[in-house]
């Protein structure tokens, strides 16, 4: 018994004496075929996943302004460091409207929240949201 690919490899092809001693491998027109169909349905499926996927880059403007984050005492003398993950939703002339956290330390969270609020962003023809990434090291 040999692993599952080998198996596979072995179950796809199958292997005829050529003369002179020389081997080769000849996949049958009819597993040809279902292999075909298989790589054209994951292709099509693949396709179809990326046209129904939201455009995340489309959403994205460039910060214009940034402003670092306090690193607060706290977070400072026990060592804490991180990344905060934010959601931020930017008004058409590029200033933040709201912000609200994804992950990262609670303790680490507000200061980046109350930097981000103060973010100017290119201005865009509507509202659009965007996650941003504020990262804390001493």
């Amino acid at each position: 018994m040999g692993s599952p690919i080998a198996d596979n490899f072995n179950e796809l092809l199958e292997l005829y004496e050529v003369p002179m001693n020389k081997k080769c491998f000849v996949l049958p027109s009819s597993r040809l075929r279902r292999a075909g169909t298989r790589l054209m349905q994951s292709a099509a499926l693949a396709l179809l996943v990326m046209l129904t996927m939201p455009a995340g880059a489309a959403d994205a403007r460039a910060i214009k302004t940034r402003t670092s984050p306090v690193y607060p005492e706290i977070a400072r003398r026990l060592r804490i460091t991180g990344v905060v993950k934010l959601t931020v939703t930017v008004d058409p002339e590029g200033k933040v409207t709201d912000v609200k956290p994804l992950s990262g330390n609670r303790v680490l969270s507000d200061s980046a929240e109350e930097a981000v609020r103060h973010w100017k962003f290119e201005p865009g023809t509507g509202t659009s949201t965007t996650e941003v990434a504020v990262n804390f090291a001493p």
